[in-house]
């Protein structure tokens, strides 16, 4: 999972203990505060949203919100598009979001 901007990285260094706002490149060369990192964005930004069975539409605004506002509303359909395709294969319902 890519995180992007200070509202991310510093909560993201002070939660896991690196210094996210001054080293953010600590993410990208130390695999361990990767795996960390990614974890804690999905715990903290993801995870209620499955839990609670709000579907796949708002888990692909709380990872992409940008796109999800009209930045690349293409992505958008295409990422819906290869959801709904893997869920297909699966045998298993997309669900109505």
């Amino acid at each position: 999972i890519q995180i992007s901007w200070n509202y991310n990285y510093g909560p993201a260094g002070r939660s896991i203990g690196f210094d996210g706002l001054n080293a953010p490149e600590t993410v990208a060369n130390d695999p361990v505060i990767a795996f960390k990192t990614a974890f804690w964005f999905w715990m903290n930004n993801v995870h209620s949203i499955i839990v609670s069975g709000q579907g796949f539409g708002p888990t692909i605004r709380a990872i992409n919100g940008i796109e999800c506002n009209g930045g690349n509303s293409a992505a958008v359909t295409a990422r819906v598009g290869y959801y709904t395709q893997y869920c297909q294969q699966l045998g298993v319902s997309p669900g109505i979001n």
